[in-house]
């Protein structure tokens, strides 16, 4: 994929951004999230793409717009064919809320090589590029967490784990802080949580729960760019999820450990995301005087390992429609 995509991505999670960020605090979710996926897809349309969703808002019945399978891009002659996993905000009762932490992510990969994986939990854990190789979703969180203390010369109390705050959880919690580990609750937006991990100043070491599978792999397609590890295994809860499982794998066992290069093949991955509202990585969307807003986004390509952080001020007076909102 030209290098030129990269920097075409983040103007898609801007126009997500600047799409849903003055639903802040609002209390509704819904409306952010559609305006979100309004600007997002806004942007993708004048893209020189030829674009499939894997990853998506849902089936077609489901959502109107980045539908999986929906085909986005110009789709002109000569034009790259490339699977796409959005989610046009990470962390929409945060938005709702006026809470810290939301994102607008993209990941874009060669046709094939992302997976399209079904809408249901996934275990997951993920560590930055220091612990990966350490790490093993079906050992013990005791496990786990002494080889990451041990991989980044820390004591088992100076190791931080971030843990979605979910009922499902408790068992893990308890057991980490039993052995001293330090724990990090978060509320929503697991992708910003598994990334976290990569960057030293967020102060966290290692992300294990269980969450979205689409999430998962936008997640595995971030930490490949970032050099971090992820590892997920689906955990379907009925029949329906069982049967789209064993759709999606084929002959392949759907059951097994899932690793980056399952869920985002290739070296030619694309990770893009810009703050909707005040994160530990990035800032959200601040609005300034004269129609102007200001944008925080990160992008970073799996080919050359290059992280980019790119700060932006939009005249919006001179955007499309999906920065008007009222």
């Amino acid at each position: 994929m030209d290098r030129e995509l990269a920097l075409n991505i983040v103007r898609v999670t801007e126009a997500a951004a600047l799409g849903c960020g003055k639903y802040m605090g609002r209390g509704n979710k819904e409306i952010a999230d559609q305006a979100a996926v309004d600007g997002m897809r806004s942007m993708f349309q004048v893209l020189d793409i030829a674009g499939t969703v894997v990853i998506g808002e849902g089936e077609l019945d489901e959502a109107p717009m980045l539908y999986i399978g929906e085909k986005i891009g110009t789709w002109e002659d000569g034009a790259p064919e490339i699977d796409i996993a959005v989610d046009p905000l990470d962390g929409t009762k945060l938005v709702a809320k006026g809470l810290p932490g939301a994102l607008a992510v993209v990941a874009v990969a060669p046709k094939g090589c992302l997976l399209h994986a079904p809408d249901m939990y996934m275990d997951k854990i993920a560590v930055g590029p220091k612990a990966a190789g350490c790490i093993d979703i079906t050992a013990s969180i005791e496990k786990n967490l002494y080889n990451v203390a041990k991989a980044l010369c820390k004591d088992i109390t100076e190791v931080t784990v971030i843990i979605q705050d979910r009922e499902r959880h408790s068992d893990i919690i308890n057991r980490a802080r039993s052995i001293g580990a330090r724990i990090k609750l978060f509320g929503d937006g697991d992708v910003a949580a598994a990334i976290a991990t990569c960057f030293s100043e967020s102060g966290v070491d290692m992300f294990i729960g269980k969450g979205g599978a689409p999430e998962g792999v936008i997640s595995a397609a971030a930490l490949k760019c970032l050099g971090g590890e992820f590892q997920g295994i689906l955990r379907p809860e009925n029949d329906e999820e069982k049967r789209r499982c064993k759709e999606m794998a084929g002959d392949a066992d759907w059951s097994r450990v899932l690793t980056m290069e399952d869920l985002a093949r290739g070296n030619d991955i694309i990770f893009a995301a810009t703050g909707v509202s005040d994160g530990e990585l990035l800032k959200g969307v601040r609005y300034m005087a004269n129609n102007r807003a200001r944008t925080s986004s990160m992008v970073t390509r799996s080919k050359s390992g290059t992280i980019r952080f790119i700060d932006t001020t939009h005249v919006l007076d001179k955007k499309p429609k999906y920065a008007y909102v009222k």
